[in-house]
């Protein structure tokens, strides 16, 4: 019995601050229900995993049984949450409750009004309004949530790689994680097991070069170094780093969209430029991102931009079905965008 006291006690500590906001997957603890909601399926699986482990911590012997929330037929969950022979502790853990059966649902709320004693059950739920009254019922409850939103902004990015090597009793220089960034690109998966292997490899303050070292044809296999070639106005090295990339199988779809974000960045800077750094903060970039672009615009004057969104937008057209060549398209829009830099 000793063993299941405190894995209740970090819930009732943090339900009220669960309940309005969510915490991050590295705090997720314990509780006789825990909500794992959001759809970033790496933090969602660790905060899945963190509890089934802090569990096992306190009782090694402990039963963990998942449950496929779209296959659930009625009256499982009061089977895997009855008491065992030996009044044994147990761990449920529900996927996928936003794609669950009506008889889940209904299961699931019975539930969450009376919790199985001896029982730790967490509901993953990976967004939308299915589910919305089972959710609000979990919170209404006092049960933890657990956030594991999409990380979407640079920014938001470079933040995940610093906690990484953090986590890892690792730092790396600010440029060095702007160069992993680009490199990996958004996929959350990859940016871990980046940062992994950066752990593995290497000693001391991560730098640039080290990065690069790593991962430089990633960033070049990515499109990346195509844009920031093209927005420097270098036709030459960015019709050279496109057919490298060309070459070693890349699709012309990521080198456009590549360059639109390149543009993107520059005319929303662009457009908050001379209004202060509040207004530039507001757009949820990264301070590096900002300055890059600052430093970018000053070769780069509004009609120009206006003609290098034009040629990448046409090409980006044309490599998604309109043109018979997306390789001459997408070189057509390098050239036109390194050609609309100021000289």
């Amino acid at each position: 019995m000793a063993a299941r006291t405190p894995a209740r006690r970090p819930a009732r500590g943090g339900a009220g601050r669960a309940a309005t906001s969510g915490v991050p997957w590295t705090q997720a603890a314990p509780a006789p229900v825990v909500l794992v909601q959001g759809a970033e399926d790496l933090l969602a699986e660790r905060a899945v995993e963190r509890v089934v482990a802090l569990a096992r911590e306190q009782d090694p012997q402990i039963e963990v049984t998942r449950l496929d929330a779209g296959t659930y037929a009625t009256g499982e969950l009061r089977v895997v949450t009855s008491p065992s022979l030996f009044a044994d502790d147990k761990v449920v853990v529900v996927e996928g409750v936003e794609r669950g059966t009506d008889d889940l649902m209904r299961d699931l709320e019975a539930y969450v009004g009376a919790p199985a004693e001896g029982v730790v059950l967490v509901a993953r739920h990976g967004g939308g309004q299915r589910g919305k009254r089972l959710l609000d019922a979990i919170r209404a409850a006092g049960g933890p949530v657990v956030a594991c939103d999409p990380v979407r902004t640079d920014a938001d990015k470079a933040a995940f790689v610093a906690d990484e090597l953090g986590r890892a009793g690792r730092r790396a220089h600010a440029r060095a994680v702007r160069a992993l960034v680009d490199a990996v690109g958004s996929d959350l998966r990859e940016l871990a097991a980046a940062c992994a292997q950066l752990v593995a490899d290497t000693t001391g303050l991560i730098g640039e070069e080290t990065v690069e070292r790593y991962h430089g044809g990633r960033v070049e296999a990515t499109g990346f170094q195509v844009a920031d070639a093209a927005v420097a106005g270098d036709p030459g090295r960015a019709v050279a780093l496109l057919r490298h990339a060309m070459a070693t199988g890349v699709d012309p779809v990521p080198v456009v969209a590549a360059l639109a974000a390149r543009l993107r960045t520059l005319a929303r800077v662009g457009a908050v430029r001379g209004r202060g750094a509040g207004a530039a903060r507001d757009l949820g970039m990264a301070p590096w991102q900002v300055d890059r672009a600052v430093a970018d615009l000053r070769r780069w004057t509004p009609e120009g931009l206006a003609t290098a969104i034009s040629a990448v937008a046409q090409a980006d057209a044309e490599v998604k079905g309109e043109s018979r060549d997306p390789r001459f398209a997408v070189e057509r829009a390098v050239l036109r965008v390194a050609g609309a830099v100021e000289r």
